[in-house]
């Protein structure tokens, strides 16, 4: 399949507590791809002011649909929670 549709979480995330992220990352990136449904890539983007993770989807219904999943609600938003600096900014974008 190719990814029709990006969801784009950015989180101000102080240095010392990026370890703690990536964990968050790591942890889910397989069961996200494995379960979520119309999920199909998922990448962490580090740069110097922020962290995002960029989700691919396969239709912008999927993508919002993630973010009221039981795993992104209960598991990965309470993984990361305590380690932002400021509240993330959210984003889905339809592939033109």
């Amino acid at each position: 399949m190719k990814v029709k549709a990006y969801l784009e979480i950015t989180m101000k995330i102080d240095e010392a507590n990026r370890p703690a992220a990536a964990k968050v990352y790591n942890d889910y990136r397989q069961p996200f791809l494995d379960t979520i449904k119309g999920a199909l890539t998922k990448d962490l983007l580090v740069r110097d002011e922020d962290v995002q993770v960029l989700h691919g989807f396969d239709s912008a219904e999927h993508a919002q649909a993630y973010l009221s999943s039981a795993m992104f609600e209960n598991d990965v938003f309470v993984g990361l929670k305590l380690l932002w600096s400021a509240e993330p900014e959210v984003k889905i974008y339809t592939v033109a």
